[in-house]
């Protein structure tokens, strides 16, 4: 064996204040690893529990749980950008041009969704989802919170809401979302919503605190000078995860909720038609990287 290796194994656990040897000998009661066990085949496997006998029902699960997969990998890459002590172009285009591969695959893979389930089955077995919805996925608004600063996910009626000098806590009271499950006449809140704040809003503040100044909008904003190629990365993930993402969303919605003209409410009792438009959203990462006429037109083409 190569003494090199071995004295840099040694000085790996000397390093630590560990002594090598123990190790070692450790090493030789380890059982060799296969592939089943690292990537927990077995437990992934079993992970889709059914609440009917239609069988596309455990395809709705399956997909929702690959998209959660997407999305954790997108955190992956952006927390490596938002925690990053001193930011360069061609670092941040790596990442970036990852994100957008992400992006593309999640756009994609809504193809699973749109045809790959029975019409009818479908819009019985959902009926005993409620009030469960794609509208509780925390990842999503964690990849909102670490990309943009909180203002930018205020749509315009929500600006009209909010004070001069607004809380943390207050930007959320008016953050875009809230309005799937909010009537802001009566204040009367859906269950998913409720559900959902119970859980996660205490967080999304939160996290939203720790990474103000440091979101990836914030961090374009320390290079000097960016490139036209980072511009366009930057602006290619904003569109895609912003207009494209939320439109292939909406265009699948309707193929189940709407395509007998039955109008169909969705299982979070949310406007799903409204709520699910890139011109209610309004959400750009990367603002200034649109032009006015680009700003007025987003998701208008849809």
């Amino acid at each position: 064996m190569d003494e090199k290796l071995i004295t840099s194994i040694e000085e790996k656990y000397k390093d630590l204040g560990e002594n090598p040897e123990t190790y070692l000998k450790g090493l030789l009661q380890a059982k060799p690893i296969n592939y089943w066990d690292y990537v927990e085949v077995d437990t992934l496997l079993t992970l889709q529990k059914p609440r009917t006998d239609f069988k596309d029902e455990e395809i709705f699960i399956m997909y929702h749980q690959i998209t959660e997969l997407f999305l954790k990998l997108m955190i992956h890459e952006i927390k490596q950008i938002v925690y990053h002590s001193s930011i360069k172009e061609v670092f941040l285009i790596e990442k970036m041009s990852r994100l957008n591969r992400y992006t593309e695959m999640l756009i994609n893979s809504f193809n699973v969704m749109r045809e790959g389930m029975d019409y009818d089955d479908y819009n019985t077995f959902r009926a005993t989802l409620a009030p469960a919805s794609g509208f509780q996925s925390a990842q999503f608004r964690l990849v909102e919170i670490y990309c943009t600063r909180i203002t930018n996910l205020i749509n315009e009626e929500g600006k009209k809401r909010i004070s001069s000098s607004p809380t943390m806590q207050e930007y959320f009271e008016n953050i875009y979302w809230k309005d799937a499950g909010l009537n802001r006449k009566t204040g009367q809140k859906t269950l998913t919503l409720r559900q959902f704040e119970e859980r996660y809003l205490d967080r999304f503040i939160s996290l939203a605190n720790k990474v103000k100044g440091r979101t990836i909008e914030e961090q374009l904003e320390k290079i000097s000078n960016p490139s036209p190629k980072l511009k366009e990365i930057l602006r290619e993930f904003d569109y895609l995860y912003n207009v494209k993402w939320p439109q292939v969303h909406l265009n699948t919605a309707r193929h189940y909720l709407d395509k007998k003209g039955e109008n169909q409410a969705a299982t979070g009792g949310s406007e799903w038609k409204k709520y699910l438009h890139p011109q209610f959203q309004q959400r750009k990462f990367f603002p200034l990287l649109w032009n006015e006429k680009e700003t007025e037109g987003w998701g208008k083409s849809i």
